[in-house]
């Protein structure tokens, strides 16, 4: 039909005798059934199918152990280095081989060759290193992973027990042989007391190569002070000893302990002589308010939270069951289901707004939604109850933070269902945890927190966190939620921090940071009615524990994030705060905790056992850097294949653009014979 109607086009419009030849006559008709055809059938939407295919070379990863001890333990650094060339030099001879070749070290940003990685790593977190090329390749040609480590990690769970779905060919580094060294391999104590109790703090004492009868000091020293000094004998049969300090805890704050074993002549390392205790002395139990409508067991979640926190007491009120002693004076409350549509717990509700007390709305189907609007929490709830969802962290929240693997717990979090279908945010109020529907990540709160310090109030719409903290305990091998329990204590601690009503509030964003983190620092300013205020330019200065000041300055944007120190040695640190808002100086003090543990000089020797097992389990082999050669042929050998992706694709014919340049081609060619012969 489109041939029909440009041959019936052509023939009309050249049919007739014309002021120029036969011949051309012929070509201006051709071309212009050719336009005229083509039109036609680009007007009937022809499509036309697109099949490529790509060709992926096999991978192998070498997966490089930087943290300190690999030196450490290795006897001689310059066969270290002769081991890292050798590893560049297996590198090239792969990739002239066709494999393709990645170079992966603990850290983020991995050097372009083995020679030129520094071990600076204060830790090593093997399993980590592994799932993390497992992911990064899921669904790739992902042939086989060279990992060169001496064997110790010392955080994450162990490797041998993971399942990867590649082979792994372990190089072991370092030595094996015990050398003459003492070592505090582990320090236990309550990380928060009370002031003027005593508490114990046990150090464990590890060593080799020492003779039948030797001793050894154990010091126990604050900011250089030794406070108490203890013998122990050295058994070489035990190779183990442990001994116990009692202190009195006195000012309260953040300290700094260290457990000190003196060094003796010819110890292989001094490192890992000393072990901190960082312990914080309290004033007093923060006294919880856990209320329900109803025996439920989000109250069970929670209270157990609470519990492993000894900065906690908890008291459970059900009515009718568990009565609340009015006399009887709280800190912060948590408000199960309360107000409860079946009037349950109206004293409660009384009791916590006589009292002004901050509190946690914890939602669900017995809630009154009405009479929860009318609290005035910074949330307003409509509809009947929600889809089913899992929580998200918001990473926009800063007054307090997860750490990445709290984070991925709570995104494996199981889907739990919400008691309102809509939330409209009040003016103030902050997102903790997001919604996620499926795999789609939506804006609508399922954790809030509003209000100013001291009378903070926060909503969670769910009444099936009880479900998070099981599945948690559920997937660990202790039985234990570090991220539920987290959440649930920092949650806590915003809501009764400092109920005096700062214009300027500097906070850390962590309980305690680790010398490797970067620490940071929230900021609030507020005006004369406490309404948030930005842009105010804020002068910090930081002090250590021997007084050396460091000074920042920073202004709090309304989008920005905390204040970055970057990473800081270990200890404690005081800080103050100055401002001018609106014309009066402003203040803050407070104190961080970074803490400081010698990881990397935990043992006296390489565990090359833990390579063979993992290599074993895998499907590799164990080698060592004299066994190069024998590797590199091993992977040859194997001759892992590429792989062909092959896609195809449908596309509208009229999408392309070399269809547009022929049209205007044919038409243009028409119009300038005709012009050329003597008429348009």
């Amino acid at each position: 039909m489109c041939l029909l109607v440009g041959a019936g086009y052509a023939a009309l419009l050249y049919s007739k005798k014309a002021p120029w030849s036969r011949a051309v006559n012929l070509g201006l008709a051709a071309l212009r059934f050719v336009l005229v055809s083509l039109l036609c059938w680009l007007l009937l939407g022809p499509i036309f199918r697109r099949q490529t295919t790509t060709r992926e070379a096999p991978t192998v990863v070498l997966a490089l152990d930087d943290s300190r001890s690999v030196p450490l333990y290795s006897t001689d650094s310059a066969a270290l280095r002769g081991t890292l060339g050798g590893l560049d030099g297996l590198t090239s001879r792969l990739r002239e081989a066709g494999y393709q070749v990645q170079l992966r070290t603990l850290d983020t940003a991995a050097p372009a060759r083995a020679a030129q990685v520094r071990f600076r790593r204060g830790a090593t977190n093997l399993d980590a290193l592994l799932s993390g090329v497992q992911q990064d390749f899921q669904g790739r040609n992902l042939a086989a992973v060279v990992l060169a480590s001496d064997g110790l990690a010392n955080q994450g769970r162990p490797p041998v027990y993971a399942d990867f779905s590649y082979p792994v060919y372990a190089l072991a580094l370092g030595d094996t042989l015990p050398r003459r060294d003492l070592r505090v391999t582990d320090v236990r104590y309550n990380r928060v007391v009370f002031a003027g109790n005593r508490f114990p703090v046990e150090a464990e004492i590890g060593y080799d190569g020492f003779p039948q009868g030797g001793t050894a000091t154990v010091l126990l020293r604050e900011n250089g002070r030794v406070l108490a000094r203890q013998q122990v004998t050295l058994n070489p049969q035990l190779r183990l000893q442990r001994t116990r300090f009692t202190l009195t805890a006195t000012a309260p704050g953040k300290h700094r302990y260290e457990v000190v074993v003196e060094q003796q002549p010819g110890e292989f390392t001094p490192l890992n002589n000393v072990r901190n205790a960082y312990v914080e002395v309290v004033k007093g139990r923060l006294r919880v308010l856990l209320a329900g409508a109803a025996p439920h067991p989000d109250l069970k979640a929670l209270r157990t939270a609470l519990l492993t926190n000894d900065n906690f007491d908890v008291t459970l009120v059900l009515p009718g069951l568990l009565p609340l002693r009015a006399q009887q004076d709280y800190d912060v409350a948590i408000l199960h289901q309360l107000p409860s549509r079946f009037g349950e717990g109206r004293e409660v509700l009384q009791y916590v707004r006589s009292r002004r007390l901050p509190a946690l709305f914890v939602l669900g189907p017995q809630s009154d939604l009405a009479a929860y609007n009318a609290l005035g929490t910074g949330l307003r709830l409509s509809g009947g109850a929600g889809a089913e969802v899992s929580p998200v962290v918001n990473p926009n929240f800063t007054r307090f933070s997860l750490d990445a693997d709290a984070q991925a717990r709570v995104a494996d979090y199981p889907a739990v269902p919400t008691a309102a279908a809509d939330a409209q945010l009040g003016g103030g109020t902050e997102v903790v945890l997001r919604q996620q529907q499926g795999r789609s990540r939506t804006a609508r709160p399922l954790l809030v927190v509003a209000g100013a310090a001291g009378r903070r109030q926060a909503t969670l719409l769910t009444d099936g966190a009880w479900q998070w903290r099981l599945h948690e305990a559920a997937s660990s091998p202790t039985e234990a939620a570090p991220a539920f329990d987290g959440l649930v204590t920092r949650l806590l601690q915003l809501l009764t921090q400092d109920a005096r009503r700062k214009r300027l509030d500097v906070y850390p964003t962590q309980d305690a940071f680790n010398v490797s983190d970067d620490v940071t620092l929230g900021a609030e300013t507020y005006n004369a009615v406490f309404e948030r205020v930005y842009d105010q330019r804020i002068t910090l200065t930081l002090t250590d524990e021997q007084n050396r000041p460091r000074n920042f300055t920073f202004t709090n944007r309304e989008n920005g994030g905390p204040l970055r120190l970057g990473p800081l040695p270990g200890g404690v640190y005081r800080y103050t705060a100055r401002a001018t808002v609106a014309g009066q100086a402003q203040q803050d003090q407070g104190e961080l905790l970074v803490q400081e543990q010698q990881l990397e000089a935990g043992a006296a020797h390489a565990d090359h056992n833990t390579l063979y097992q993992l290599a074993q389990r895998s499907g590799g082999r164990l080698y060592y850097p004299q066994q190069l050669a024998q590797l590199e042929q091993q992977l040859l050998q194997a001759k892992f294949k590429p792989v062909l992706y092959s896609q195809e694709e449908l596309k509208d014919l009229i999408d392309e653009p070399w269809l547009l340049v022929l049209l205007v081609l044919l038409a243009s060619a028409e119009w300038a014979i005709r012009r050329y012969s003597g008429s348009i």
